[in-house]
């Protein structure tokens, strides 16, 4: 496994949690990192990217204002900080880094695991 994602949970509507995305051993020098999720019955989504310096962001219209990408490249380590969830953001998130700074996970080729997050209402 190349990335492990980590810091899903149950929580409430409303509440906060904080994904983790490390890549132990390993430096993905220059690559950009991703989190995509998928929720039971449906296609992987993109939701959130970040470039190797951190300094350009993208996100899914329905996480803006409410999501943030960050990294910190000294920890070879992504995150994606999550507040005001909604019960529509339950799924398995996935972390991922790649050459391309994109929407499309064909930019990515490297994955993590995926961590679910479940948010009650």
């Amino acid at each position: 496994v190349q990335l492990q994602a980590s810091g899903g949970g149950l929580v409430q509507a409303g509440a906060s949690l904080r994904l983790s995305c490390a890549a132990p051993g390993r430096t993905f020098s220059g690559y950009a990192t991703g989190w995509f999720r998928q929720a039971l019955g449906k296609e992987r989504e993109f939701v959130a990217a970040i470039t190797w310096s951190g300094i350009s962001t993208l996100y899914a219209p329905s996480v803006k204002g409410r999501f943030t990408i960050s990294r910190d490249n000294a920890k070879n380590t992504g995150y994606l900080q999550m507040n005001s969830l909604k019960p529509e953001d339950t799924a398995v998130y996935y972390c991922a880094a790649g050459p391309q700074y994109t929407i499309q996970r064909e930019g990515y080729n490297y994955w993590g695991q995926g961590t679910l997050v479940t948010v009650s209402s």
